[in-house]
């Protein structure tokens, strides 16, 4: 009994802090920063609907994400490390192959190696 209660809570306070999104909708770019709608305070918490999936710490995209094309087809994927792309990076064409102009290896947003 104790343990539900505590998730519960949990729950309930990450939700009254604004701390999930349900899609890009939801949030607003500011000076750089994400932040849901009708709020001062950057956003951290998840998008897992639409296009783009992933999450925000402190307004900045971070870790994992999945980026589609409006048909369901995986357009990229990757991680995001202080907002910018970092570590390996696979991107597609609309057909599903690989895009190796874009795909490699990423440092601080910018492409370092095939």
């Amino acid at each position: 009994m104790i343990r539900i209660l505590a998730t519960a809570l949990l729950a309930l306070s990450l939700t009254a802090s604004g701390a999930f999104a349900t899609s890009m909708d939801d949030l607003v770019k500011r000076e750089g920063l994400y932040y849901k709608k009708f709020t001062d305070t950057p956003f951290t918490g998840v998008v897992d609907e639409g296009k783009r999936r992933g999450a925000f710490k402190n307004g900045e995209q971070e870790g994992p994400w999945f980026i589609y094309y409006e048909n369901g087809q995986l357009m990229a994927k990757g991680a995001f490390k202080n907002g910018e792309q970092e570590g390996p990076w696979v991107e597609y064409n609309k057909d599903g192959t690989e895009d190796k102009d874009l795909s490699g290896i990423y440092r601080n947003g910018e492409k370092v190696s095939d």
